[in-house]
């Protein structure tokens, strides 16, 4: 700015669009730039394509975001504190299909309490393998997620578990004003784990344990209790996106998630949390899988092929990954 006084130039606060490209930590800025090209792409969108801004298109696309969106934001803990899980769309095939078998006998309540407690269990293992054994991450959840699926066809004969009641179904296309029960649940599991990672003593240990793992256990936190529990809630947040797939579905089928590990991490990937831990927010979670939904629907309404989308996917991961990079190493 200019000292009026002397006509000459003296510094001054930045305005407020650089101050808010101007973040703390690298991660901070990817986040801010995705969230900008997130709602000009929508409002973009809007004006272009009057099929887009249809209210049963925007609802369309929060229902296709939802399950996809749920293991995201357990991916996202789970990222923040240094690992991440390769096996949570296993993990979600487990819970529909153990949901599925379960209600034949037992009713939907039983059903859905099993599922839960097959993704706490699977999650707990995953966390008990890297903290207590100290497995990498990528190979102890590798490891899991073979097993799982394995187990799954022996059992299921890669055949899915149907017809299920009918309460199943009513279920997965209960909504109000448009709004399903997916989305819901999707809604309340966001707001739920981003309240719980801000405000709660354990998402402070969280970041803590992503940042510096050693430091963080000589200050007295249980680190191990740390990682133990993020991967349970990441495990719980899978079986919740497989029983809601199951609910609309109406089948428990072993190969459902396929792609839902890779989608998840690209997600909170692209919306701005780097893979080395420490720093992130729900926040994240939900950009990058409304940045993919988005991309998809757009590619379906102008009728472009489904099989672009990896590449462009792959795109924005690098992209992401490379900046941070990039502006970590020039702060270094």
């Amino acid at each position: 700015m200019t000292d009026i006084a002397t006509g000459r130039l003296v510094a001054g606060k930045p305005g407020p669009l650089r101050r808010y490209f101007a973040p703390q930590h690298p991660a901070g800025m990817v986040q801010r730039v995705m969230l900008l090209v997130l709602v000009v792409s929508i409002i973009a969108l809007s004006v272009a394509n009057p099929n887009f801004r249809n209210p049963a298109n925007l609802l369309n696309i929060i229902q296709q975001a939802s399950m996809v969106g749920i293991v995201a934001c357990g991916m996202q803990l789970m990222i923040i504190s240094g690992g991440f899980d390769l096996s949570v769309g296993a993990t979600a095939a487990a819970a529909g299909c153990v949901a599925a078998a379960v209600s034949l006998t037992f009713g939907v309540p039983a059903g859905i309490v099993a599922a839960l407690v097959t993704g706490l269990f699977i999650g707990m293992a995953n966390g008990c393998l890297i903290a207590k054994v100290g497995m990498n991450p990528f190979v102890s959840t590798f490891g899991t997620q073979a097993i799982i699926l394995g187990t799954m066809y022996a059992l299921t004969e890669a055949r899915p578990i149907a017809p299920l009641p009918r309460e199943w179904r009513e279920l997965g296309f209960f909504n109000i004003g448009g709004l399903t029960f997916p989305s819901m649940v999707f809604i309340v599991v966001v707001v739920v784990l981003a309240l719980v990672l801000h405000f709660t003593r354990y998402g402070q240990h969280v970041y803590a344990v992503g940042s510096n793992k050693v430091g963080t256990s000589r200050a007295g936190v249980n680190v191990d209790r740390v990682l133990i529990a993020t991967y349970a809630i990441g495990g719980v947040t899978a079986a919740i996106a497989g029983l809601l797939l199951t609910s609309i579905a109406g089948i428990g089928s072993p190969q459902a998630g396929t792609t839902w590990a890779l989608l998840s991490i690209a997600a909170v990937v692209i919306g701005g949390t780097p893979l080395s831990g420490g720093v992130g927010g729900i926040a994240s979670a939900v950009i990058g899988i409304f940045a993919l939904t988005i991309l998809n629907n757009a590619m379906t309404l102008y009728s472009i092929s489904a099989f672009w989308q990896p590449a462009f996917m792959g795109t924005g991961v690098l992209l992401a990954v490379g900046y941070e990079a990039l502006r970590r190493g020039r702060r270094n």
